[in-house]
């Protein structure tokens, strides 16, 4: 981790950096929304929403939660990037408070109509990716642009999930398109935070096989899902489509096994991203056997074990690590964040579970409940870290004279 670039200012720490409000705001609203989602869902309360329930749960997992964690990204990231400062003071708190903005008005949309509630929702994608755009440009940091397009079709997909579910009724391409760009997003970065963190920690600790360097493989395993995904999204029940998700999820599976994971199974913090990130050829495979069979398998497995195996793994991998190294504190799992990373994946495999059990409630149960303690784990452990300056870098033990 890079040591981060601050400018001294009397603002509290926990708007000193992105990664801080966003990482804790995202995990806080990931677990109490799905903690809300349930009681919701079997009809016991209600919202003040035009969206249907189920609509507002995956609004709010691929437009809220997820949304705060991939700008809490970003804004770490892209000064490592440009050398530049981070946005951070009253620039950063008015993008945490128009991403709330945007849930109190997907929340209370019936009172104050869709247009007005998708305008102020797409408002802190919008200003996400300008903010971004700029510090790239700035930083003439030409190749890392790129890192844009899929934050910018999540954008799209927000309008038009606000679109469809107004003129439709019920939302369809627009989630898939929603969850499509998160995933490649994820492979894109993912592409290069595992691998690098791979061949760091083994160059330490474990020396041998090493990750293969990133290259022309990975470009067309990355093409190729992002069509298969593209098809996926508008001709989901297709037979081509499932054959093209299935060649997506061989291709990404054997760029996984590139990355020498089986080596790191001593770290947890490395170990996690390999699992992770395992979980996109299990989720393509899933949604390509739910389009070429799909008597035997339901739409909702592929669809769960991206959003919640995938992404539900992914975040708090890059979550726990990115907080650790830049509040200051040595790059090690303890017990507390264990725990974290096993409930987000017993929550992703009790979930797959229930798309196979419709008819069993309890597994659906267990998931959200699973999956509430992971980020809200994640909120009471970590949140004391983002909320206080960074501590002082710790420095190797010296050997004595």
């Amino acid at each position: 981790m890079a040591v981060p670039r601050v400018k001294p200012g009397r603002y509290p720490a926990i708007f000193s950096y992105g990664f801080r409000p966003f990482f804790l705001a995202g995990a806080l609203y990931a677990g109490l929304a799905i903690l809300f989602w349930l009681p919701l869902f079997y009809g016991d309360i209600h919202t003040g929403s035009l969206f249907a329930p189920v609509d507002w749960h995956v609004h709010e997992m691929l437009f809220g939660y997820l949304a705060a964690v991939i700008t809490g990204f970003l804004l770490t990231a892209i000064p490592n990037w440009t050398g530049r400062l981070p946005v951070q003071g009253l620039p950063l708190l008015a993008l945490v408070l128009l991403w709330l903005a945007g849930r109190f008005a997907v929340f209370f949309s019936a009172g104050i109509g869709w247009l007005a509630a998708g305008v102020l929702d797409c408002a802190f994608l919008l200003a996400v990716a300008a903010s971004a755009a700029i510090e790239i440009v700035a930083g003439r940091n030409w190749r890392n642009l790129k890192i844009l397009l899929p934050v910018t079709v999540l954008l799209a997909a927000n309008a038009a999930f606000h679109l469809e579910a107004h003129f439709e009724g019920v939302t369809g391409i627009s989630r898939r398109l929603g969850l499509g760009a998160a995933i490649v997003l994820i492979m894109i970065v993912g592409g290069r935070i595992v691998p690098s963190f791979t061949r760091n920690w083994l160059v330490r600790q474990n020396p041998g096989r090493l990750p293969v360097p990133v290259g022309r493989f990975d470009a067309l395993a990355i093409g190729i899902s992002a069509l298969a995904i593209a098809a996926w999204t508008f001709f989901p029940d297709k037979a081509a489509t499932g054959a093209a998700l299935v060649a997506a999820a061989a291709l990404t599976a054997i760029r996984l096994a590139r990355w020498a994971g089986g080596r790191t199974w001593r770290d947890p913090l490395v170990l996690i991203l390999h699992v992770g990130f395992s979980c996109i050829p299990i989720g393509l495979f899933l949604a390509g056997l739910a389009a070429l069979a799909p008597a035997l398998v339901p739409s909702a497995a592929g669809l769960h074990a991206l959003g919640v195996g995938a992404i539900g793994t992914m975040t708090l991998a890059v979550m726990t690590r990115a907080t650790l190294g830049h509040t200051g504190r040595d790059l090690k799992a303890g017990t507390g964040t264990c725990l974290i990373y096993a409930a987000v994946l017993l929550a992703a495999l009790s979930r797959i579970c229930a798309a196979f059990a419709p008819g069993e409630p309890m597994l659906l149960d267990i998931s959200a409940g699973l999956w509430a303690a992971a980020f809200l784990g994640f909120a009471a452990h970590y949140g004391p870290m983002v909320m206080r300056p960074r501590v002082a870098a710790r420095r190797p033990n010296r050997p004595a004279s």
